[in-house]
């Protein structure tokens, strides 16, 4: 059944869009991520991209034209599928704010659609019934791939006054933590979604109005767009496990010395089939009680097995040697869970798709970097230069590059795009994962400006101050943890890219030069390649041309 595809809020203020180039004509076939069309936004020109596959049977939004958020930009189905019914109750792109909500009920056709037509019925009402100065905060997407987001702190309380431009909170996102400032003042009257939480894009995320205002009847009445998918889940777990705990009675049972043991049906029934005596459980329940999760971190003393000989064996059980006794140390079974970041959910989910979709292999070479430390020292000596080993790799990676575009590519079902511009993407470790701020144009750009703008971007992606647009559009990726001594490593390709280099640590070592053994520093570089776009001998050749820059840094100035 088609699906139809309404003009996304791609930032927290946006009321319409403008589609920038259609990526995507009528009859291709649509892959689940594929960018379908590039929209300009309030604040930037952003890719947008399928959340479904098919075929594009409709073109609701012509390139250059703009229309509301939620109207009609395309249809996505079976090939040859009838789609004149949903031509002809699609919404107008021109209605009034008042006259969405009917022509979004009209909609039919789909489970998503009815959805998204409920969700802006019930929007339009609650806002038509805000009282005066009251403003609905609602979840922003703050990436073109957002679909959920988690507040990581409020700055703000209920209660506290807001100005426009206020930090309200900080969000992660599945790119990045980021900084979501008010566009409205007033008194912070309600927060829906408490830190540690995570909710889908155009939930409920907070109300803002004159102080004092009754808000009590909005929060219900909101349609916040859905639920989160990991809340719920947690949430009834919990509750059940609350509601098994307060049913579980107390057994007791009497010990050795006269005192009451306290126990509960399930702990002891475990105990009984494990063979261990509750007498020797520390209870971590009320009152000392012994519950289930005590018996199954339970870890008896070792003994040496006593068993009931017959009378007639005696003789031979009492020659036998004593099996000794096996030493464990007393100690307390310790674990600790993290809750999963939105950061580190993506990274674990994109990775996981690129090493299992494409076909990995890895090239590896050595290079001489004696003639690339002299020129480095020569290069800093200038006043207000400095630049290290890795802007240098990324200057020598953009020159080679160049010759060699195959390296710069993407791979599609239908085709392989050659990249013929070159953005680089420097892999920076932050403390919740892994960011990849992208050099534009990194082959039109010096060695002192590649030094700055890398400075800048690692800088900048540490403290959490990144933009979504600067993460975005790489061709190539650079990973150096030379600086941690590792000597030689193999990164999982940055999709779309075809490959990324691995940089090791710089090695002082014995190295043959002319028939001599000297002194030499070395460094080892690894080339993970996507086989659907890059043959073996397409890498090697790269290297080789990369290994010329490195070793002969002059040749990079020409």
């Amino acid at each position: 059944m088609a699906t139809i595809i309404t003009m996304p809020r791609l930032s927290d203020t946006m009321t319409e869009g403008t589609v920038a180039t259609w990526l995507k004509k009528v009859g291709d076939k649509i892959n689940e991520g594929d960018i379908l069309a590039e929209i300009e936004t309030d604040k930037a020109t952003m890719e947008f991209e399928s959340f479904n596959e098919g075929t594009l049977l409709h073109i609701g939004i012509p390139a250059g034209e703009t229309a509301p958020v939620d109207s009609l930009l395309a249809i996505i189905g079976k090939e040859g599928e009838d789609i004149s019914a949903l031509l002809a109750e699609k919404p107008a792109d021109a209605a009034p704010a008042n006259e969405e909500t009917k022509t979004a009920e009209e909609i039919k056709g789909t489970e998503e659609t009815a959805a998204q037509a409920e969700t802006t019925k019930t929007t339009a009402t609650s806002t038509a019934s805000l009282p005066k100065g009251v403003v609905v905060i609602t979840m922003p997407r703050l990436s073109d791939t957002m679909t959920e987001g988690t507040v990581a702190t409020w700055l703000k309380k209920v209660g506290d006054a807001v100005a426009e431009g206020d930090i309200l909170a900080e969000i992660e996102t599945d790119k990045a933590t980021m900084e979501f400032e008010s566009f409205n003042e007033g008194t912070l009257l309600y927060i829906g979604i408490e830190e540690g939480n995570t909710a889908p894009v155009d939930s409920l995320l907070a109300i803002i109005g004159p102080a004092g205002t009754d808000i009590s009847g909005i929060a219900n009445n909101y349609k916040t767009g859905g639920t989160s998918k990991d809340a719920p889940a947690a949430a009834e777990e919990k509750e059940t496990a609350a509601t098994e705990k307060e049913k579980e009675p107390i057994v007791q049972e009497a010990s050795t010395d006269g005192q009451r043991i306290l126990a509960s049906p399930l702990a002891k029934k475990i105990a009984s089939d494990k063979g261990i005596q509750l007498t020797q459980v520390k209870g971590s329940g009320e009152n000392g009680r012994i519950v289930k999760s005590d018996i199954e971190n339970f870890t008896p003393a070792v003994v040496a097995p006593q068993t009931a000989a017959a009378p007639a064996a005696k003789a031979e059980t009492a020659a036998a040697p004593v099996a000794p006794k096996v030493f464990v140390p007393a100690g307390e079974v310790f674990t600790e869970e993290i809750k999963n970041s939105q950061m580190r959910k993506i990274i674990a989910k994109r990775l996981a798709e690129s090493l299992f979709t494409a076909p990995h292999y890895n090239l590896v070479i050595e290079v001489a970097m004696d003639d690339a430390m002299a020129s480095r020292v020569v290069i800093n000596s200038v006043p207000d230069t400095k630049v290290s080993f890795n802007d240098m790799i990324i200057k020598a990676c953009a020159m080679a590059l160049k010759k060699h575009p195959k390296i710069n590519s993407q791979w599609k079902e239908d085709a392989i795009t050659i990249n013929h511009h070159v953005n680089i993407g420097v892999a920076v470790a932050v403390e919740d994962g892994l960011v990849v701020p992208v050099l534009k144009f990194t082959d039109a750009m010096s060695l002192s400006q590649i030094g700055g703008s890398v400075r800048d971007l690692a800088g900048r992606a540490k403290n959490k101050k990144l933009l979504p647009t600067e993460m975005e559009g790489s061709t190539f990726t650079v990973s150096n943890l030379g600086m941690f001594g590792i000597v030689e490593f193999n990164s999982i390709i940055n999709q779309p890219n075809s490959a990324i280099l691995s940089v090791g640590a710089i090695v002082e070592k014995p190295v043959v030069k002319n028939g001599q053994i000297l002194v030499g520093n070395t460094m080892m570089l690894s080339l993970a390649c996507d086989h659907r776009t890059i043959d073996g001998a397409t890498g090697a050749q790269f290297l080789q041309t990369l290994k010329q820059y490195i070793e002969n840094p002059v040749t990079m100035l020409a």
